[in-house]
């Protein structure tokens, strides 16, 4: 499970999610994913303050091989967007657990943790 960190939760969808310190969540898509689009040359991500339901799409990612939607993991507020990603799509296949990250969401009222899945649920998953 080294392309799977333990520290991360995900989604069915192959989003991982990660706490921040400041109650807020990133969210990014996860190696496998990453893998199987190819060279990621493209992606369009939401507004900041943009809200969004859970499994919504939130944005798309174009490769050399498909595009596909991004399904927010976690209803709530979009907080911040990694604008580097618009010059950098690269980011995403070169470091798709730090410096490929998409967006940040504070969680609407009510947000479990408990809906997503943790590292090993991931990998039966994917395996």
């Amino acid at each position: 499970m080294s392309d799977i960190p333990d520290d991360l939760l995900y989604t069915r969808d192959h989003e991982w999610v990660r706490k921040e310190n400041e109650g807020t969540y990133a969210v990014g898509i996860t190696h496998h994913a990453q893998d199987s689009l190819g060279d990621v040359t493209f992606v369009e991500l939401p507004a900041s303050g943009d809200t969004f339901e859970q499994n919504s799409v939130f944005g798309f990612v174009e490769s050399v091989k498909a595009a596909s939607d991004l399904y927010m993991p976690i209803a709530g507020e979009v907080v911040e967007i990694n604008a580097e990603l618009n010059d950098s799509p690269e980011q995403v296949n070169e470091d798709p657990y730090g410096g490929g990250w998409m967006i940040k969401i504070k969680p609407a009222t009510g947000f479990s943790e408990e809906s997503l899945l943790n590292a090993v649920a991931y990998s039966s998953e994917i395996s």
